[in-house]
């Protein structure tokens, strides 16, 4: 479970990021994130990964308080979320294998373990034939599919989706989308971070919609509730 209770974060010299923002996400649902450039997005996942602290207020992500976590417990929590990115992230001269395997090493995984575990995980996102591909060799959508795998073989209670589909054409975006509920609807618990509001718009999901650092709208139609501000 995620929690945010009253979370506020400033920078320096003074710029309020987030101004008092309170939700929650329980395990297993699917919320889309959505709001303008410089809305808070990006800092509510900096901190809910730990890079940042907030100000004041309270985070909770996945049985850890992150106002008071250790420093040694930090990559302990990381584990419990995978995180996708707008530009991939691969390893250039890796294999699609190699990659997501080695996200499994860098926790101390066994071969076994990786063994089993890689082949399952690429199946599932549909790249079992590509897997002694290089990234140049794979079309951004198969490479975003890389990504995903490489966020799920760990296991984690949550992946978080930050702009999955923000280099990808329409029709690539959608089979993202489609994938990411899909992995939903085996139990892992997802969130979307996005300002494509035609992607957002074709699912009927959960839209928490912020606007300078504060939540303006939650629910079902929440998306349609920002549109309108």
């Amino acid at each position: 479970m995620i929690e945010f209770r009253n979370v506020h974060k400033i920078y320096e010299p003074g710029t309020h990021a987030l101004n008092g923002v309170s939700l929650k996400i329980q395990d297993g649902e699917f919320v889309f994130l959505v709001g303008p450039s410089g809305s808070g997005k990006s800092t509510i996942i900096k901190i809910l990964t730990a890079e940042l602290m907030p100000t004041s207020g309270s985070v909770f992500v996945n049985g850890f308080t992150l106002e008071k976590i250790r420093r040694s417990a930090v990559p302990y929590m990381r584990r419990t979320l995978g995180v996708i990115f707008q530009d991939f992230r691969l390893i250039d001269n890796k294999t699609v294998y190699d990659n997501v395997s080695f996200a499994m090493r860098v926790i101390g995984a066994s071969e076994k373990e990786i063994k089993k575990r890689v082949p399952y995980v690429l199946e599932l996102v549909g790249l079992e034939n590509k897997s002694r591909r290089l990234p140049h060799e794979l079309s951004g959508g198969e490479q975003q599919r890389v990504a995903i795998a490489r966020a799920l073989v760990n296991n984690p209670n949550m992946i978080i989706a930050d702009e999955p589909t923000g280099n990808l054409d329409p029709a690539r975006s959608l089979e993202i989308m489609m994938l990411l509920e899909q992995i939903n609807a085996l139990g892992t618990t997802v969130m979307v971070v996005t300002h494509e509001k035609e992607l957002v718009n074709r699912f009927t999901k959960r839209v928490i919609a912020i606007e300078e650092g504060q939540v303006i709208s939650d629910g079902m139609d929440g998306y349609y509730a920002y549109e309108e501000e």
